[in-house]
């Protein structure tokens, strides 16, 4: 008989803390897992500054160890302002959103949501992705990620899968960047080239046109699935 227990962790604290939490409530290895990468809507509600819609404290942050994001603001010269928003969200404008920061920052320092959100639309051309999305939404993701360390978070369970998942278990990924895609189909290809897993999705699953319809958050979502 297959158990599923749900535990509502970050992708690093599955696996770091499996020897402990799993072992202590007398728990086998996974026998399957899912994990949502995306951004939870409930965050853009927890007055930490995660929605550019709103003007809240520049927290961003998912627990009380991560600098704050209005600090990292303040801690990144311009050039590596720049290199964080462009690599990690691949934002056209990243160098001049991370000058007119700068110069914001040296004027009086950016504290709120709010503030960031008008820094950027100011800084960006007034047809910015011809109105498709907010000027603000790739540099609050790209703030967000470096925040939180999102990416190396991904890496650590990636690197530690194996000690999660038993034997004929499935894992079930889904994100929502490309960079995060990459980092799970490599992970994926290199499990199956050792001979450790089976790769079951040759190509990520995408979201139908009905579903983005309804959801229109699905339009980035990849779902890749490997079988152990």
């Amino acid at each position: 008989m297959v158990q599923a227990t749900r535990i509502r962790w970050h992708a690093d604290e599955v696996v770091v803390k499996r020897a402990d939490i799993l072992v202590e409530e007398g728990l086998p290895m996974a026998d399957g897992v899912l994990l949502d990468i995306g951004f939870s809507s409930e965050q853009l509600s927890d007055g930490k500054g995660f929605s550019f819609q709103k003007d809240e404290p520049l927290l961003m942050t998912y627990n009380e160890d991560s600098l704050p994001a209005y600090k990292v603001l303040r801690q990144l010269d311009e050039s590596e302002l720049g290199d964080m928003i462009r690599e990690l969200s691949d934002e056209r404008y990243a160098r001049r959103i991370a000058g007119a920061i700068w110069e914001a920052e040296h004027k009086q320092p950016i504290k709120t949501s709010g503030e960031l959100a008008q820094v950027i639309e100011d800084a960006v051309p007034g047809n910015y992705e011809h109105g498709r999305i907010n000027p603000a939404t790739r540099t609050f993701m790209a703030l967000r990620m470096y925040v939180n360390d999102e990416l190396r978070n991904l890496n650590t369970f990636l690197e530690r899968i194996r000690t999660v998942v038993a034997p004929g278990g499935r894992v079930v990924i889904i994100s929502f960047h490309s960079k995060e895609d990459r980092l799970v189909k490599l992970a994926f290809k290199k499990l199956s080239a050792l001979g450790d897993a089976k790769i079951i999705t040759k190509k990520p699953i995408t979201a139908t046109e009905e579903e983005m319809k309804q959801n229109p958050r699905s339009r980035s979502a990849k779902l890749r699935v490997i079988e152990f």
